[in-house]
């Protein structure tokens, strides 16, 4: 037995609600990694005045607003535009050049588990400098509703902007008030959907699939199911573009190979 399974017969408490959960909102929180989600869960519990988990969930079955914030707290909604902006230089100089070559058709792009919607509207602006985006489909999905939501009226702060080029910000961004709003015709190039990442079925045939700092949360069986899921919809020759703390050490099992760091491209 893992010390995970340990801890969650010795709070029974805390079992019910993620069996609750699952059989609501189809979200299996034993997917995540224990120990982070339940005080991360834990936190939201207490904040809100609750003393167990069993009056939270009863109450959160009720209030959309207290299930979008489950979520978001579930979720880490945590992003920047250009986020590590070395790897999207390698992804609009390296990767992109390789995807035209191969690809003269339309690019299929997917942005998964895309949060507030800075990781595909940094795609969105890449593609348009590159004046690639007539010539890409770019999807981007998450499981909170709330958060795409928020993508779509993209409106952000100015912090969310810090790793923005000044002159691709004065390009794409339009102050208002004390927040920034993103292009309207670039918002249009992009097509959100909600996904459970988990449970849900992929398409197939992705040129590039974008997935950062998501993985890190899931137990390593949960990880080890996306990346198969992953490689089964990328092209041969497709690029997965991961997160800085989610290198993959054997990718061939996945029948991926890695080309640049947190770069993989499927095995032709």
């Amino acid at each position: 037995m893992t010390t995970e399974q340990e801890m969650m017969l010795e709070d029974p408490d805390y079992t019910d609600f993620i069996r609750k959960v699952e059989r609501s909102t189809g979200i299996n929180l034993a997917d995540y990694k224990e120990s982070q989600m339940k005080r991360r869960l834990t936190t939201l519990r207490v904040k809100k005045g609750f003393n167990t988990f069993a009056d939270f969930y009863d109450v959160m079955a009720k209030d959309k607003q207290l299930l979008h914030e489950f979520l978001d707290r579930m979720t880490i909604n945590v992003s920047e535009f250009w986020r590590n902006p070395n790897r999207w230089e390698v992804l609009r100089d390296q990767v992109l050049p390789l995807l035209m070559e191969q690809n003269p058709g339309k690019l299929k792009i997917w942005s998964a588990a895309c949060s507030t919607g800075e990781e595909p509207y940094t795609l969105a602006m890449i593609l348009a400098d590159k004046q690639l985006l007539s010539r890409a489909q770019i999807v981007a999905t998450d499981i909170d509703d709330g958060v795409i939501h928020k993508a779509k009226e993209g409106l952000y702060v100015e912090r969310s902007l810090k790793d923005v080029p000044v002159e691709v910000a004065e390009r794409y961004f339009r102050a208002e008030g004390s927040f920034y709003r993103f292009s309207e015709s670039l918002k249009k190039e992009v097509l959100f959907q909600k996904q459970n990442l988990l449970t849900d079925r992929f398409e197939a045939g992705y040129d590039l699939i974008v997935c950062r700092n998501v993985m890190i949360y899931f137990t390593e069986e949960a990880k080890h199911k996306l990346y198969l899921k992953f490689a089964a919809s990328l092209r041969p020759g497709g690029f997965l573009f991961v997160g800085s703390t989610e290198q993959i050490f054997n990718p061939l099992q996945y029948g991926m190979e890695s080309h640049e760091t947190f770069f993989y491209r499927k095995v032709q």
